[in-house]
């Protein structure tokens, strides 16, 4: 009895002694716990705090050690990290450190010596990646983790190099976290894997189910359309687009069906919200990464727009336009970030942001497109000021469309007549296509009017042609839509005048009667006609550059040039065109009964009294000098006042490169001067003495080379250069051509970006979280480079992201 109880009595201390405190400083704690440390790890447990991977600090010096974040996310960032890579900006120079009687810099080409070198530009300091990746709270090394390391001087010191040392051997901290690296992302090693192990058809039918979702996903993004819908319950007759997709791959592929939906295992299901965004994410991601091997080393210019969106946010778009290994200029929808104002100062951290993340350096951008807003364009504290302190050589373009579109507008409201006829136009417009049945009277008016010009032989019949519109409203944001306005207008003139006289004799109240009389009177006056015709004149001259400056490839010289061309015309029509003009009305007049004054007789303006008349003029004076020249006299005023970039040296210095008339304006010297003036940085001492002796052989080879015979553009010089392998033989021309094309000319593709917002982020769609419409908009936009995205490749990154229930590989 005494053996069992002694056996009772006994406790964990009969077979360990207890520890005893070797200090007071730890009466409180009997353990060398951390007691504040388990604290934390049993907050993390009982409480997940979400990490946005994606907003994870790249620079070394920067960004919070690993140990710091909670224990349940460590390996999720290390895997984030890892799949970043370490942080190598590239720079043209590093700062110099005085190191006793010498400078010394970091250097580029270290980071192909050792893929594991990180460098951190605010610190000027190089760190170690795999030891920070898995560096514990007592550093191993400091100097590579927190510290930093500056003694330049020790690296290139043979056997005794710094980094070497770091290195170590095989069993050396650094290349144990090396080898950590590759254990955590080598998934199918994990020991819940492998404790767990799924067959491999199991595997392929987990992945087969993913595939199912990834492709549902693509096409659904691909498309703009929403993915939940309203009831997603196994009850309801429309699940949404999403799951409705996932069905009908089902219903056309039995395999398929086998696995998905109500047949998968509930833990994979692959179908929550938070798992299409993650698809999603990983899509968007892979076209920012091929958009960022496009640019590669090459420099790079920003396009930059704001706008609100559905929900009254304010959202800026980012645009990047480079030329790409093949020669071809390229303007990439990038990111959208929603800014909580529109400063200067906050538009150009949240782009700086942008571009460090994907590390791409603000000292490699050659360029800036805006708007004229004062935010933008200021010269003191706008963003492109502020640019252009981090780096002389982006130089700022204001956007020509934008340039266009105000000069047009301003031209046509400071002569009286103009502005009144597009104030007309627009209620002439707003009146008959207002309501669907005087839309309806309109068509039928029109299908009458070409069946009996089509009978008559007046019109020709065949694909495509005799088709029946509608008047286009003009918009304010787009001047082309003003012509487009006036040639639906020249186009259903009659079929307009049937609709108004329709409504005068018909109409519902007195006030749309009057309404409709009043603009009936207005189209058939002479002066009506005149201006309708003297307008599409011009704008058809103008519309041709309005329309040039909505293209990706555009270069600021060819765009330059459309600007010269499209003044001279102006100027032709002017000293030429008003005679065939007048001609013209005339006719147009004569067909539809309406009055054409005597061009002879003394013109009475105004209530047509002598005591107001100012002077003594003919009708054929006023037509011709006070509305057709005063006319175009705006314009070109206007074109002149806006378009003043001939005057800039570097667009006088960048057209002896333009190969137009087979390299008529090809100038050495002004090359050469256009290197050393306005791109000293991209060009070395020794490269400039270069740069001369290719000048004289590219002007004996290139100039006279069939290959380059009957080329108008800088932009399809450069890509012959290439496919003719040319440009390794001049490659300092090449690089110069290069930096011309990165110019800005206009930020038409931002605006198109908006667009696509508004197909995304819509009404019903108004509460979209901020990352999801910036990765639905790059998916959308970059639909060529989202469509060639390997799904296998989606699978394998996404397995990699977390760990994962199921098995995928």
């Amino acid at each position: 009895m005494e053996t069992q109880g002694n056996k009772r009595r006994k406790t964990i201390f009969s077979f360990f002694k207890p520890r005893e405190p070797t200090s007071t400083s730890e009466e409180h704690s009997p353990s060398n716990i951390d007691i504040s440390n388990c604290n934390d790890q049993y907050s993390s447990k009982s409480q997940r705090v979400e990490i946005d991977v994606d907003s994870l600090e790249r620079d070394p010096s920067i960004r919070i050690p690993i140990w710091q974040h909670p224990v349940n996310q460590r390996d999720e960032i290390r895997r984030a990290y890892i799949k970043m890579g370490p942080y190598q900006p590239i720079m043209p120079v590093y700062p110099r450190t005085e190191s006793g009687q010498q400078y010394r810099r970091f250097q580029s080409s270290w980071f192909k010596q050792f893929s594991w070198l990180e460098y951190s530009p605010s610190k000027d300091a190089a760190f170690c990646f795999p030891c920070f990746l898995f560096e514990n709270k007592k550093a191993h090394y400091p100097t590579f983790t927190t510290e930093g390391f500056k003694s330049w001087k020790r690296v290139n010191d043979g056997s005794r190099c710094s980094f070497l040392l770091h290195t170590g051997g095989p069993t050396s901290p650094h290349n144990n976290a090396v080898n950590s690296i590759d254990a955590l992302m080598n998934l199918t090693q994990h020991i819940d894997k492998v404790m767990n192990v799924q067959t491999s058809e199991e595997v392929q039918k987990n992945r087969l189910r993913l595939m199912a979702t990834i492709e549902s996903i693509r096409w659904l993004s691909l498309q703009a359309c929403a993915f939940r819908g309203h009831d997603e319950s196994l009850s309801s007759n429309n699940c949404g687009n999403f799951i409705e997709m996932i069905r009908l791959i089902g219903r056309m592929n039995g395999s398929i069906d086998d696995v998905v939906l109500e047949k998968a295992p509930k833990n994979a299901k692959y179908t929550s919200p938070m798992i299409q965004k993650e698809i999603l994410h990983i899509m968007a991601n892979k076209v920012r990464n091929k958009i960022r091997e496009e640019i590669g080393d090459a420099k790079f210019c920003i396009l930059v727009d704001e706008a609100k969106d559905t929900s009254n946010k304010e959202q800026m778009a980012i645009v990047l336009r480079f030329v790409d290994v093949a020669g071809f200029l390229r303007e990439r929808f990038f990111a959208i970030v929603h800014v909580t104002d529109t400063t200067a100062l906050t538009l150009k951290k949240e782009i700086s942001d942008v571009l460090d993340r994907n590390n791409l350096q603000i000292s490699n951008m050659r360029g800036q497109g805006y708007d004229g807003a004062s935010n933008m364009s200021g010269a003191w504290n706008g963003l492109q000021a502020l640019f252009l302190r981090d780096c002389p050589y982006a130089y700022y373009v204001h956007c020509f469309a934008h340039r266009l579109q105000l000069a047009l507008v301003v031209a046509a409201e400071r002569e009286t007549s103009i502005w009144l006829f597009f104030s007309k136009l627009t209620s002439i417009v707003n009146l008959v296509s207002a309501s669907p049945k005087r839309h309806t009277e309109l068509r039928s008016a029109q299908a009458i009017e070409i069946e009996h010009m089509v009978a008559t032989g007046e019109r020709e019949t065949g694909r495509g042609c005799n088709q029946i519109g509608s008047l286009h409203q003009a918009g304010t944001t787009r001047w082309s839509s003003h012509f487009d306005s006036i040639c639906s207008l020249i186009d259903m003139y009659k079929a307009v005048i049937t609709v108004l006289e329709s409504m005068v004799n018909e109409g519902s109240s007195n006030s749309l009667r009057g309404e409709a009389s009043g603009s009936l009177i207005v189209m058939r006056s002479f002066d009506f006609i005149f201006i309708l015709y003297v307008m599409h004149k011009i704008m058809g001259i103008t519309d041709l550059l309005c329309r040039a400056l909505q293209h990706k490839s555009l270069d600021i010289l060819n765009a330059m040039d459309l600007v010269s061309s499209t003044k001279a015309l102006l100027q032709t029509l002017r000293e030429e065109g008003f005679d065939s003009l007048l001609m013209n009305v005339e006719s147009v007049c004569t067909e539809y009964d309406i009055e054409i004054p005597n061009m002879n007789a003394c013109y009475k303006g105004a209530t047509g009294r002598s005591c107001q008349q100012k002077d003594s003029i003919t009708f054929e004076h006023y037509y011709r000098v006070g509305i057709f020249k005063a006319a175009i006299d705006f314009q070109v005023t206007e074109l002149n006042s806006r378009f003043n970039d001939g005057a800039v040296e570097l667009l006088m210095l960048s057209s002896a490169l333009e190969p137009k008339d087979n390299f008529k304006l090809f100038n050495a010297g002004l090359i050469y001067s256009l290197a050393e003036k306005f791109y000293p940085g991209d060009f070395t001492a020794q490269e400039m003495h270069y740069l001369r002796s290719q000048l004289e052989h590219y002007k004996c080879d290139v100039l006279c080379h069939e290959s380059f015979q009957n080329i108008s553009t800088i932009s399809e010089l450069c890509q012959r250069l290439v496919e003719t392998n040319k440009s390794q033989n001049y490659n300092l021309i090449d690089r110069l051509i290069r930096l011309i094309l990165t110019l800005p000319v206009s930020t038409a593709t931002t605006e198109r970006s908006f667009s696509a917002m508004k197909l995304i982020k819509t009404a019903i769609r108004n509460k979209i979280e901020e990352d999801f419409l910036a990765d639905s908009m790059i998916v959308y936009i970059e639909r060529e480079l989202a469509e060639n995205i390997d799904s296998d490749s989606i699978i394998d990154e996404f397995y990699s992201l977390k760990n994962r229930r199921a098995q995928l590989q």
